[in-house]
């Protein structure tokens, strides 16, 4: 692992923080307090995060900054360098959907792409754990970078990184994704691939103060890797399947979906024995299954992945005999079109959400250019109540010519926000904690977003932000949020996930025995 001395690269500092960490380790369970905001993720209540999903939805407060790792397009990818983005989302601020701090990193081409925590609310009622430090795996570059948010949360600096020998080495694994903290206080990665760029599902273990690679979770290793979820009040860790680093780093093939290149199971692991006990087959209807949601509930058996080339929604679930077992509950339609790729265009269902109270999941469709949001209080049968169309690859006036549409009876019309024509389809989402709001990046990975939406490569991403009625349903476009990554410094810039300072519907895991303590 490799610590920084202090230097400034690019207008930006990289250091090791390693006596400030020290002095904060000795005072971490002091609640910060400033006038306008209190610091979330300290020890306001005996740990990081909240005691339960509810507390977090009722009395977090109100997001003001927002983390966006943003990737070099990849016709520049040897020129520029990926860079963490800082962002002010308070409509009270001066500098309101600015970038306001940008890190950059020290490599070229590792592409930034998730990001997570060394602890969050798995780690609540633990006054020795600290939400102080931001994760961030390379997708391509086979490393991680830890940088610190604690210091100074507008002006994130890098603590350390571990290194791709360090990956290869100790856990024969590479193409980092997924990061969780857990309860114990270390932190959990997961992986899609071995240092040749094979398929390779499995799990680093690092340490979660000094971030040494402690070696692999898993007793053996999967065939693929993507996103996961745990719940150890159910003894259970399930994984989704991407595909393997060589087929998905050369952009998308239809052929190597045929040759089995890319997945289509859940993958149900013992949490105690980290063995893996079984393989759900989601078949043709589910095609390359993305990111994964178990309820927010800790105690609930239940909750929703998202299979992007089949576009549609599965429920898994743990049925009365003990087994875990999935069902396909959304199916978005294929589009017949004339000037695409393919002769049929999937809605590719990339990004998913569960609000924090658990009535509504949402997800986009990247290629169609729509977010959905559905009312899941009927597990098995989510109704659709809000639809909003943001662009996409089938606007009027594109190449794309519909043909046959078994949802629309014309082609949407381009959006414009900001005087600005919304560009590429909506991808990754985030839902504020009180569930009103939802930010929206269009970076799917760099060498697709070039395949699919080239105007990405070119004039870059784009941020903005979505009003949400979590009371009846509905999602309008805010028309005074628009964050432009084609202006940025070193050029136009792609932009991937969203993360709060004090943690997320996405980044934080709830444990049961944690959540009910608090609701005696």
């Amino acid at each position: 692992m490799l610590q920084f001395p202090l230097n400034t690269k690019n207008g930006c500092e990289i250091h090791s923080c390693l006596a400030v960490e020290r002095k904060r380790r000795s005072n971490q369970c002091q609640v910060k307090m400033s006038t306008d905001q209190e610091e979330v993720g300290c020890c306001g209540g005996g740990g990081p995060g909240y005691a339960t999903p509810l507390d977090a939805m009722k009395h977090g407060p109100r997001e003001k900054l927002v983390y966006v790792p943003c990737i070099t397009p990849t016709s520049r990818k040897e020129v520029g360098t990926d860079y963490l983005a800082t962002i002010d989302v308070d409509p009270n601020s001066p500098s309101y959907s600015k970038v306001i701090h940008r890190l950059y990193m020290p490599d070229k081409g590792v592409e930034l792409h998730h990001s997570g925590w060394n602890a969050c609310s798995s780690c609540f009622g633990d006054p020795t754990k600290s939400r102080n430090r931001l994760i961030l795996p390379c997708i391509n570059g086979d490393r991680v970078y830890v940088v610190d948010v604690g210091t100074n949360e507008r002006e994130p600096r890098l603590f350390t990184s571990v290194e791709p020998w360090q990956l290869h080495k100790k856990a024969n694994l590479g193409a980092p994704h997924t990061t969780h903290c857990l309860g114990s206080g270390e932190v959990l990665i997961s992986c899609m691939g071995d240092e040749n760029e094979n398929a390779k599902g499995g799990f680093v273990l690092l340490d979660g103060q000094s971030f040494i690679v402690k070696g692999n979770w898993e007793i053996e290793p999967l065939k693929f890797g993507y996103d996961y979820w745990y719940q150890p009040y159910h003894n259970v860790l399930i994984s989704t399947e991407w595909g393997a680093p060589k087929a998905f780093r050369s952009g998308f093939n239809p052929q190597h979906v045929a040759d089995g290149l890319y997945g289509h199971h859940l993958n149900v692991m013992d949490w105690t024995t980290h063995e893996l006990i079984k393989r759900i087959d989601l078949g043709p209807d589910g095609q390359l299954p993305l990111e994964i949601r178990f309820l927010h509930d800790p105690t609930a058996t239940e909750g929703y992945v998202g299979c992007a080339l089949s576009s549609t929604v599965f429920r898994f679930f743990r049925a009365p005999n003990g087994q875990w077992d999935a069902e396909k509950v959304i199916s978005i339609p294929p589009k017949k079109v004339q000037g695409w790729a393919m002769d049929m265009m999937p809605g590719l269902i990339t990004d998913i959400l569960l609000s924090l109270d658990d009535r509504y999941l949402y997800f986009s469709n990247w290629l169609h250019g729509d977010i959905r949001q559905y009312d899941v209080t009927d597990r098995r049968n989510p109704k659709l109540v809000g639809q909003v169309f943001l662009g996409g690859s089938v606007c009027k006036g594109g190449k794309v010519k519909v043909l046959s549409d078994p949802e629309l009876t014309s082609q949407p019309d381009p959006v414009y926000v900001k005087g600005q024509r919304l560009r590429g389809g909506p991808q990754m989402i985030q839902l504020s904690l009180d569930g009103k709001r939802l930010y929206v990046t269009t970076s799917l990975f760099a060498k697709w977003d070039q395949q699919f939406y080239p105007e990405l490569d070119k004039e870059g991403c784009q941020m903005y932000q979505i009003d949400v009625n979590n009371v009846t349903g509905g999602l309008s476009l805010n028309p005074n949020f628009l964050v432009d990554f084609g202006q940025e410094p070193q050029g136009p810039m792609l932009a991937h996930e969203v993360r709060y300072p004090g943690g997320d519907c996405s980044s934080d895991i709830w444990l049961a025995h944690t959540a009910m303590k608090n609701k005696m």
